[in-house]
């Protein structure tokens, strides 16, 4: 039914042909009185200057349109576009095509990065239909013909579409209008872009390290097994490598060089962990036991048992599985280390084959197998029933046609809604619910993902439970030994589960020891490359960037050489699926991973990409060959520099991620292994709206934001308290200080008022009036003739400097004070005119008879009179007086 739809509304505006002419003169009309109206959508009508410039729907442009000619098309007439990366240029670029997935119109440009979808008038970025060239794993051209009258049947064009295939499980189909050859021109930049035949015609050789740049793989690959020894204080240097003294070693391991030069295994990194009983001879030659020459090493070791996770391939036992080495039988043995240090208790082996036993038997006839646990000591030999890396991808494409059938949007230009009758499953009939269910199932995928999940779980639990050690290995031990050991690593090791972590985890197991990204996503190789260009630098300019090296002057491309790296049959998603199963563990355990869903997700994409040099080539050695890490950007400094503009906020930030919660291995039951679809990969392409992270994330997220900002606001409000406890008290010590000032003001004011009292009633004896003004003045009335005395002229430095100051010891209020002052001094103090004027005591040549001559003293900052009245009572007032009148006269 779904299929009658689509094709009616292909072929149902060719049933109106026959008033062509008609047709024709009316639409002329239209077009001189109509100005230009833009759409977005196939079902809304367009303009006929939209038609001519090709911005019009694919079903309604109709060969009586009489559409531009072609080569008068602007072709690259925006050179920079401002969604534009480092580097990346416009190679093709069309006007006028339709997303049929979401019937939108727009422009369509190859870049040497991206095939982009650009909007019409906005040029905004449509995301679904924007792809990395080297995220598509497959295109192909359609032709839909629409069945007319035969007398018709020269003038009814086939419609032109163009489906495109992607890694990242999304499938988008464009429509070019008809008579033009947009399609072809697309078609052409993909054939050339999409599979490059050299390494060096990559973006990210183009683009350049930019400002992604990172220390050197092979730093941090002996830093990681540093860690693993119980170094972690020893850091790794370049230096250190060169000279080879890397070679550090523990009780019971080692880290070897004797694979530094890539002899021995092409495949294996050029550091090794094995035991340390074990020669680098002896090395060498269990290497020669197994395919590839990837011999057991140790992956990684518990720092408390003793337990080691190891990994290699399989070993080559012939074709009557007789073959035996008993280097490699004692390299393994070395591997069981005595529990505790007990030389009479061997901990128990247990070897771990990933493949299905009936693959085995396939294998022997190459000369492969497996182990017999007869030959190893202690040994237990396990089948997983891991399949191939055929059936991952053919598994993979089932889920992918599953959900672009019964997703939301869809690569025919109809909704699921539609094809299936009504809002819910065929309109209430389950049967079609059943049968999509068992679609899903019959894919695939979940059953491989709980494959990995159970095999790696299992393996956690013997290392963690038993502190036995186990020995992984496929056929080449590049593949399924990888997923199993890298989460079986994760499991165990709570370090693996955060960023730094993640990275470390991902850069030994996958990039050191030889997983194939190469051949696993159709990508050229060293090997398949010619000699690489002598000239790597690359400039980036506005208005310019650097064309890949098959594009020729006149624009058009070379054809790609044929290279072994892109064999179809070699293709498979086994990092994706890898990831796949990290989301699964996620989704259980919420609480015991640093990152999120995202982040997995945006790391999938920069893998698949290939924007950046990480997972370029099959080993470290081709890698080191062509240079990458000083050549390409870096994807780990990428993703750390997302995370910095935002901090833990950031959506790679896992909002529920608790280290001490999780602090231990991870043990999932097997009732626990059931995977679900991966939502935020899955189903972001077929189902956009199902895609988005859970709500409660994004609120708890919500409120993390929040959280942090209250905690930045709350940290302000407590220093700005400090600032004002320390400011107010500093006030208090200052009034504390004005306090003790005010004090001893006071108690000098008392004083002061004491001996203001003192001298008032020693004048007032001499018979003298003393008055107090406000302002200070103090006037002294003598008889009838009043004295006006300045106070501030009776305690001046002058008056001081003319008065000679003779204190007795006596302290007491009715001391006596004596003022010398001498005789060529003319005082003009009016205490001394009186004393000359009045006193009866007062001799002719100026002195005097009081005795001690304490009449009056003029000292510090008052007029200290003070009388002696025991000295008066000894004095004779009338025998001195008589005398002084008789001399007078």
């Amino acid at each position: 039914m779904s299929l009658f739809i689509f094709f009616e509304r292909l072929v149902r505006p060719y049933f109106y042909v026959s008033f062509q002419n008609t047709l024709k003169l009316a639409f002329s009309t239209v077009r001189r009185m109509s100005a230009p109206r833009r759409s977005t959508s196939l079902r809304d009508s367009f303009s006929d200057s939209e038609r001519m410039e090709g911005t019009g729907s694919w079903d309604d442009a109709l060969d009586w349109f009489k559409l531009e000619d072609p080569a008068s098309r602007s072709v690259s007439h925006h050179a920079n576009y401002k969604c534009l990366l480092e580097a990346e240029g416009v190679l093709v670029e069309e006007r006028g095509v339709v997303l049929i997935n979401t019937d939108e119109a727009g422009t369509l440009i190859v870049t040497n990065f991206r095939l982009i979808f650009l909007s019409e008038g906005t040029e905004n970025i449509i995301v679904l239909g924007t792809i990395p060239l080297a995220t598509i794993e497959k295109f192909s051209k359609m032709v839909v013909k629409n069945q007319l009258a035969p007398r018709h049947s020269e003038k009814t064009p086939s419609q032109q579409f163009l489906q495109v295939i992607g890694k990242d499980m999304r499938i988008v189909v464009f429509g070019f209008r008809p008579k033009t050859k947009q399609r072809r021109a697309i078609y052409d930049g993909l054939l050339r872009c999409t599979k490059p035949s050299r390494l060096w015609d990559l973006y990210a050789f183009s683009c350049g390290p930019f400002k992604f740049t990172n220390a050197n793989p092979k730093v941090r690959l002996l830093n990681e097994y540093f860690r693993l020894l119980g170094k972690g204080l020893c850091r790794a240097s370049m230096d250190m490598i060169d000279s080879g003294s890397f070679t550090m070693s523990n009780e019971l391991w080692r880290i070897c060089n004797v694979n530094s030069n890539y002899i021995m295994c092409p495949s294996y990194p050029f550091a090794l962990i094995v035991p340390k009983s074990i020669s680098d001879e002896e090395v060498i030659q269990s290497s020669n036991f197994r395919s590839k020459g990837r011999l057991p090493v140790v992956s990684w070791c518990h720092p408390e048992t003793g337990a080691v996770l190891a990994r290699s391939s399989q070993p080559l036992v012939g074709l009557m599985m007789n073959m035996r080495s008993n280097t490699d039988e004692k390299l393994v043995a070395e591997l069981c280390s005595h529990l505790g240090g007990e030389k009479k208790r061997r901990r128990k082996l247990y070897i771990a084959d990933a493949r299905p036993r009936k693959n085995v038997l396939a294998n022997v006839a190459m000369g492969g197998g497996s182990e017999s646990s007869s030959n190893y000591l202690q040994s237990e030999v396990v089948f997983f029933g891991i399949d191939n890396i055929h059936s991952m991808r053919e598994s993979l494409s089932r889920l992918r046609d599953y959900l672009d059938a019964h997703g939301t949007t869809s690569s025919d230009g109809t909704l699921s809604l539609l094809r299936h009758g009504g809002w819910s499953w065929g309109g209430g009939n389950l049967s079609n619910m059943s049968a999509s269910v068992s679609t899903l199932g019959d894919s695939g995928w979940l059953i491989h993902v709980q494959s990995v999940l159970a095999g790696s779980a299992w393996i956690a639990a013997r290392v963690a439970l038993e502190s036995a050690s186990v020995l992984v290995h496929c056929s080449d031990g590049w593949d399924r030994t990888t997923q199993l050991v890298a989460l079986a690593n994760l499991l165990l090791d709570p370090y693996y589960r955060t960023f730094t972590g993640f990275q470390a985890l991902i850069e030994k197991d996958w990039l050191a020891f030889g997983h194939p990204f190469a051949e696993r996503g159709g990508m050229p190789t060293v090997s398949g490359s010619s000699d690489r260009p002598p000239d790597l630098s690359r400039q980036s300019s506005v208005g310019s960037f650097p064309l890949p090296p098959m594009c020729q002057s006149s624009g058009s491309f070379a054809p790609p050489s044929s290279s072994p790296s892109h064999a179809q049959n070699q293709q498979s998603p086994i990092f994706l699926q890898w990831i796949d199963c990290v989301s699964q563990l996620l989704r259980m355990y919420p609480f015991a991973f640093e990152f999120s869903s995202a982040f997995l997700v945006d790391l999938l994409d920069c893998v698949l990409s290939c924007r950046f040099g990480n997972f370029f080539c099959n080993s470290e050695r081709e890698r080191q060959q062509a240079g990458i890490s000083e050549a390409c950007g870096c994807l780990w400094a990428y993703l750390a520099d997302l995370r910095s503009s935002e901090g833990r906020s950031h959506v790679h930030c896992n909002p529920f991620y608790s280290p001490l919660k999780h602090n231990c291995p991870l043990l999932p039951p097997a009732a626990a292994l059931a995977p679900t679809l991966w939502p935020q990969f899955h189903l972001r392409w077929a189902c956009p709206s199902e895609a988005q992270a859970g709500e409660l994330e994004a609120q708890c997220r919500i409120m993390s934001i929040k959280f942090s900002k209250l905690q930045k606001a709350k940290e302000g409000a407590e220093k700005k308290a400090e600032e004002t406890a320390i400011v107010v008290e500093s006030l208090s010590a200052e009034l504390q200080n004005e306090k003790q000032v005010s004090s001893s003001a006071m108690a000098l004011a008392k004083r002061a008022s004491k001996e203001t009292a003192a001298i008032k009633r020693a004048i007032q004896s001499l018979g003298c009036k003393v008055h107090y003004a406000s302002s200070g003045d103090t006037t002294v009335d003598i008889e009838t003739s009043p004295v006006k005395i300045s106070h501030n002229s009776v305690f001046s430095p002058c008056t001081r400097e003319s008065f000679g100051i003779v204190q007795l010891e006596d302290k007491s209020d009715l001391s006596v004070s004596i003022s010398v002052a001498g005789d060529d001094v003319v005082s003009n103090n009016p205490f001394g005119r009186v004393c000359d004027t009045l006193c009866p005591l007062r001799t002719r040549d100026g002195g005097c008879r009081w005795p001690d001559a304490g009449c009056a003293q003029l000292a510090s900052q008052f007029i200290g009179v003070k009388a002696d009245y025991e000295a008066l009572d000894s004095l004779s007032i009338y025998e001195g007086y008589f005398k002084t009148m008789e001399g007078g006269k």
